[in-house]
């Protein structure tokens, strides 16, 4: 894995963390207990900062980014992801704000000032505008995004099943690694 500092400050990885060692994570970027990060990502804390929740496992390929602060908005867009969220493979987030049991579907790209509540499915390709605000209990797909349909009690339990097959998954791995 790569950690890097940048201006002085260097990732934070709670200990039971998994970075596969081709991501790389650059500067003010804090991972909660369990989270993982897997092949490919590239998270990068510098102008602002990445928090990313416990249980959390953003995917293969996946960009994490955030936006700096501007006379009209001081201070900036950090990203912050909250607790047990699936990030699918290849999708961007950048300086928006993930609450807790959100799936964010494959090539899904989430701009900046989003708010998305806990309890929501990105579908997969969904394109979600700058400073939305996703509500809670709801599938959004499309490009630009939508308000779909509510969630089924089945997908909101799998919110939290899919969290845990990747605290399942990466321990797999710590298993065979080093760890933290």
């Amino acid at each position: 894995m790569t950690l890097r500092a940048y201006k002085n400050t260097t990732p934070d990885i709670e200990s039971g963390c998994y970075v596969d060692e081709s991501a790389v994570i650059v500067g003010n970027v804090t991972l909660a207990a369990d989270a993982s990060i897997w092949p490919l990502v590239a998270g990068r804390g510098d102008v602002n900062y990445i928090q990313i929740g416990k249980r959390t496992n953003i995917q293969d390929g996946s960009v994490l980014h955030v936006s700096r602060g501007t006379h009209a908005n001081p201070d900036g867009f950090p990203l912050i992801i909250g607790d047990d969220v699936t990030v699918g493979h290849k999708c961007m987030l950048h300086g928006c704000k993930l609450g807790n049991r959100i799936l964010v579907g494959m090539g899904a790209i989430v701009m900046d000032g989003v708010v998305v509540e806990d309890d929501v499915f990105i579908g997969a390709g969904t394109l979600v505008p700058p400073n939305k605000r996703l509500e809670s209990g709801y599938l959004y797909v499309g490009n630009p995004m939508v308000k779909k349909r509510p969630l089924k009690e089945s997908e909101i339990a799998f919110l939290s099943q899919s969290a845990q097959n990747y605290v399942d998954l990466k321990n797999e791995y710590l298993e065979q690694l080093p760890s933290f």
